[in-house]
């Protein structure tokens, strides 16, 4: 499946930029794709200069030159790999806040797929940054943030999925995740994991108070909720085609805490998922459950956003 034509790698001071690059090339052989190399510098040339008030003009402006140039050095040196691969590349230096201009560039040169390195911040492995935050929440396209020591190409992959054949959204978003999630699984040749999550939400009201139901009835009521959750599943996998090395859970428990708890024990390297989009303040912004398993995983994770997603970050 050819669903990349346009790629964006981000070459930024991320421990995992080369792994970025790497898997960016991968998937441009494969797909037959274009690949832009872009960074961003957080401060233009003149708010450089400014910094090193301390110094002479001209010794400022010099040494302001200097971080620019070294910017573009860096990057021509990945844009270099990319050549000897063969695959087409551009490069691209901008200045101003990281996420806000990688989205910008996303929507300006219709990129399908955006891959970067993760920044994890102060708390250490596991917990990403604020500017990938803000990437995962808000860019329109799929985001894919992967971690330092990863392969660059996948071993085992999980799909995260919440069949519900009520929500067409819902539904065209699983499809995506799917889709991916199949695709890449075939190309690297990893084995694909879907994980389900269901509960029932009335359960800590019927084991308590006055509404506590003889367990026997509670038992018969979960186990018909256990037996939809995986029919639905199973409806919604007939579209798929089943690879020997596919495997499928439907788990009882909060996708947020299921879904980190089986990467973690099945050594997941990389979890495709959807984000689910809100309205309420300015655009869309990632669903709760999104967030909680963005923030608890420490593999690479590949996000998209449902149907009719806008941004929220402007070209002005």
């Amino acid at each position: 499946m050819k669903r990349f034509q346009n790629i964006l790698i981000v070459c930024d001071e991320s421990p995992a930029c080369d792994q970025a690059v790497a898997r960016g090339v991968w998937l441009a052989q494969a797909n037959g794709a274009r690949v832009t190399l872009m960074d961003v510098n957080p401060a233009k040339p003149d708010t450089l200069a400014r910094a090193f008030s301390s110094l002479s003009e001209s010794r400022a402006s010099e040494i302001a030159g200097q971080v620019q140039e070294y910017y573009g050095k860096l990057l021509e040196k990945h844009a270099e790999t990319v050549r000897a691969a063969g695959v087409p590349v551009d490069t691209q230096m901008r200045e101003g806040v990281a996420f806000i201009e990688i989205i910008r560039l996303v929507m300006t040169g219709e990129h399908d797929l955006v891959i970067k390195g993760a920044l994890t911040s102060e708390t250490g492995r596991g917990k990403l940054a604020g500017n990938d935050m803000h990437l995962l929440r808000k860019c329109p396209c799929p985001v894919w943030i992967l971690h330092e020591g990863q392969p660059s190409t996948a071993q085992k992959i999980l799909a995260a999925i919440d069949p519900d054949p009520n929500d067409d959204p819902q539904t065209s978003l699983n499809r995506v995740v799917m889709e991916l999630a199949s695709s890449l699984s075939v190309r690297d040749g990893a084995e694909l994991h879907v994980i389900g999550a269901w509960r029932l939400q009335e359960e800590t009201i019927l084991r308590s108070g006055r509404f506590r139901m003889p367990e026997s009835e509670l038992s018969t009521i979960l186990e018909s909720e256990r037996r939809n959750a995986e029919g639905r599943m199973a409806d919604f996998l007939k579209d798929f085609p089943e690879p020997e090395n596919r495997h499928v859970v439907v788990q009882k428990g909060f996708a947020g805490d299921i879904i980190p708890a089986y990467a973690a024990e099945n050594g997941i390297d990389t979890i495709v998922m959807g984000t689910v989009g809100r309205t309420g303040v300015s655009g869309f912004f990632i669903g709760n459950t999104a967030e909680t398993i963005l923030t608890s995983v420490d593999c690479s994770v590949l996000t998209v956003k449902p149907p009719g997603f806008v941004s929220p970050v402007g070209l002005e």
